[in-house]
C-alpha cells in the first residue's frame, strides 16, 4: 500500500492558508484540496470555517474575481462563466453578484471584437459554413445565442 502524508490540523491550516492567500478559491476547490490531503470530515470544516472567519475564503469575493478574469482575459461570454462558476457549486445569488462585475458596454465590444478577429482567421467561402463557424466558436465561448446571431448577421451579408 502506498504511503501517504498524513498532516496535523495546524499543517494543514497553515498550507491551506497559503493555497488561498496566493489566489482566490472557492469552498469546493479548498474542500476538494483536504480531500486529497486525506483530512478527517471534522478537521476539513474546522479548517474551511477558520479559512472564512479569517478571511482566506470569501465565495463571494471568488465569483466576482473569476468572473472579471475570464471576461477580461479568456474573453469569455456570460453563459460560459455561470456554467463554470455552477461547476464550482457557487450559489446563484453570488453568480448574479459576480456577473454585475461585467459592465453591459464593454461586453458588447468585447463580443463585436471577438467576432470580427474569428471571422477574419475563418478561410470558409461558403456563407452559410462561414456564419456557422463563427456562431459555434461564439457558442462555445459562453456568448448568449440572441447576441451571436444579431452580431454574425450585422458582420456576414
Amino acid at each position: 500500500m502506498p504511503y501517504t502524508k498524513s498532516y496535523t490540523l495546524a499543517e494543514a491550516t497553515r498550507i491551506l492558508e497559503g493555497y488561498c492567500a496566493y489566489q482566490e478559491r472557492c469552498h469546493y476547490e479548498v474542500v476538494e484540496k483536504l480531500k486529497g490531503m486525506n483530512m478527517i470530515p471534522e478537521a476539513i470544516d474546522q479548517i474551511v470555517g477558520h479559512l472564512i472567519q479569517e478571511n482566506y475564503l470569501n465565495e463571494e469575493r471568488f465569483a466576482k474575481s473569476y468572473a472579471r478574469g475570464k471576461f477580461n482575459i479568456k474573453k469569455w461570454g456570460r453563459n460560459r462563466i455561470v456554467r463554470e462558476l455552477q461547476l464550482r457549486q457557487i450559489s446563484a445569488y453570488n453568480i448574479k453578484s459576480a456577473l454585475k462585475e461585467i459592465h453591459d458596454g464593454d461586453y458588447l465590444d468585447t463580443l463585436d471584437e471577438l467576432a470580427q478577429k474569428r471571422l477574419e482567421q475563418i478561410k470558409e467561402t461558403n456563407l452559410q459554413k462561414r456564419k456557422k463557424k463563427l456562431a459555434d466558436y461564439l457558442l462555445y465561448r459562453g456568448w448568449e445565442s440572441h447576441l451571436v446571431f444579431d452580431k454574425i448577421n450585422d458582420l456576414i451579408k
